[in-house]
Formats: structure tokens, C-alpha cells, sequence
């Protein structure tokens, strides 16, 4: 079989191009630009350059950016008072907090202290509730750059079998709820495995769609996936490489050689659901903006 691509930074380009389109028309308006802010604690290299990734990003399609740096020591107090100014301050249309952070950082008080109106990493238990309901919310960055993957790419979801590798509340758990809805993209029958699914090789090789969202290198082999089957891998690892001049490459969950051949469609890492991320955080972000206007 052969197997066609989920371009992500194609279609990413695609998205950001009608963001820019419709930030233009703010601006000729005389109006300001989006506003997204991020805090980066420490200095993770991926985090790093995800953060690279969206300031880059905001250029593209007209926002203004800034980019808040913090020291790895940092008090629970102080990052706290910083998420505090940013919930307060008008020019900032959304805000995201880099995670993870260091480890005597409470991650989930952070979190509960953003303002859910400006939440466009859409991780608030608000957000989180509202989606899961099917009300108006910021859906998280990743499921939301997967459901517009699937969707420009005409691949039906109603009715198919949808198997899920991973439970986290940042991928696994929110798109397995979305693609259950009543939605355009969704009246899927959605299976949520994880690290305790038992004959989990007999559960994947059922899947119409098969997201793995586990982050470990290679999990998916060919012999858990359907023939025909569409491939959507959000793993983002990274391996030693002794060809590279880095030493390493970034690799998916999938086994990406073994399993193509057998799918209709596949997203390869990187440049498949990575890219579709930061998407959808200028979507959001431009959401954010719009309803305070």
C-alpha cells in the first residue's frame, strides 16, 4: 500500500498564512496586533527551541511576542506572582508556561493560576471541562493541531475505530475525548490504552486510527497496525546518533520504516503533529484576542 504524508509543516504554513491574512485586517483597522507571552524557567534544550518555535511563529503572522526568562531557581512564589502580572495585564492576550519546570516547582498550582481566558495552552481544568462538554473553550495546542490534520485532509472520522496509546491530560485524554464528540471531526469509537492495557497488539490492530502519545522511541511496530490504517505519532524523543553532527536525532513513537508501508496515511516526526502545535497556539491566541475585543 501506499502510504501518503500528514504534511504538519505544510499545513501548518497553510494555517499560519490565513492567520497573517486575518491579522492584517486588524492592523489596517488601527487596531494592535495579538499579544502572546511565554515563561521559560531554566534551560531545557527541547524547551528551548519550542520556545524558539513560537516566538518565530508570532513573527509570522503578525503578533507581537515576548519571551519572560527565568533561572532554574526560581521560588514557587515568584513564578506565581509572574503568572499573577500577566493575568492582569491587558496587552497580553495569552500566555503560556513552558513545562516541565524544575522539580520543587508545584506544576499544577501554576497552572490553576493562570486565567482561564487566557489559558491558550488550553491545560486549565475550565478549558479542560468546557471541551470535554462540548461548550466553547481553548482546546489544547496538540489535540487541536491533530483534529485540523485530520480534517484537511478529508480523512472521515465517523464511526471509525480510534485507539489512543497514552492517557496524559495534555494529549492522550483530550483527544480521545474530542474524537468522541458530536462533532464534524469526532463520532469516533475511541479505545484509551495506556501502560496497563493488557493484549494491547490485538487492541492497536483494530484501529481504523492509531494515535500513540507515549513518548517512548519505536513502541509502534508494524505488527500493531492495520493494514490501511491512518498513523498519527506525537512521540517527540530523541536518540543517539553517532551520523549526525549532533550526536542525536528526534525520533517518534512509530516505527516509522516498518509501518508506513501498511498505512493509507502517517505523520512522520519530525514535521508532522510538532509543527501543528505551535499552530494552534496562534490559533488560540488570536481566539483570546478576539473575544476581548
Amino acid at each position: 500500500m501506499s502510504h501518503k504524508i500528514l504534511d504538519g509543516r505544510l499545513t501548518s504554513k497553510q494555517v499560519k498564512e490565513e492567520i497573517k491574512i486575518e491579522v492584517d485586517k486588524i492592523l489596517a483597522k488601527g487596531l494592535r496586533p495579538p499579544h502572546l507571552s511565554a515563561i521559560l524557567v531554566g534551560n531545557n534544550p527541547a524547551s528551548e527551541a519550542y520556545m524558539r518555535n513560537k516566538v518565530r511563529s508570532c513573527e509570522q503572522v503578525g503578533f507581537t511576542s515576548d519571551l519572560i526568562r527565568r533561572d532554574n531557581d526560581i521560588t514557587q512564589e515568584e513564578l506565581l506572582a509572574l503568572v499573577k502580572s500577566l493575568n492582569e495585564d491587558d496587552n497580553v492576550d495569552g500566555f503560556i508556561v513552558q513545562l516541565p519546570s524544575p522539580d520543587h516547582i508545584d506544576d499544577t498550582e501554576v497552572l490553576l493560576a493562570i486565567d482561564p481566558k487566557k489559558d491558550v495552552d488550553g491545560f486549565h481544568p475550565y478549558n479542560f471541562g468546557c471541551m470535554a462538554q462540548g461548550l466553547e473553550s481553548f482546546l489544547p495546542a496538540t489535540p487541536y493541531g491533530i483534529l485540523m490534520l485530520l480534517e484537511r485532509y478529508n480523512i472521515e472520522t465517523s464511526g471509525k475505530n480510534v485507539v489512543v496509546i497514552g492517557r496524559s491530560n495534555i494529549v492522550g485524554t483530550p483527544i480521545s475525548i474530542l474524537l468522541s464528540r458530536k462533532d464534524k471531526i469526532g463520532n469516533s469509537t475511541v479505545t484509551l490504552a495506556h501502560s496497563r492495557t493488557k493484549n494491547l497488539k490485538d487492541i492497536s490492530s483494530q484501529a481504523d486510527i492509531l494515535i500513540s502519545a507515549l513518548g517512548k522511541p519505536f513502541f509502534v511496530t508494524v505488527d500493531m497496525v492495520k493494514e490501511g490504517a491512518v498513523v498519527i505519532d506525537v512521540g517527540i524523543n530523541r536518540i543517539e546518533d553517532i551520523t549526525r553532527k549532533s550526536g542525536s536525532r528526534l525520533v517518534g513513537d512509530v516505527d516509522f520504516e516498518g509501518v508506513a508501508p501498511k498505512c493509507s496515511y502517517i505523520t512522520p516526526v519530525p514535521g508532522g503533529v510538532g509543527p501543528m502545535t505551535v499552530a494552534s497556539l496562534m490559533l488560540n491566541t488570536l481566539k483570546a484576542y478576539k473575544k476581548k475585543l
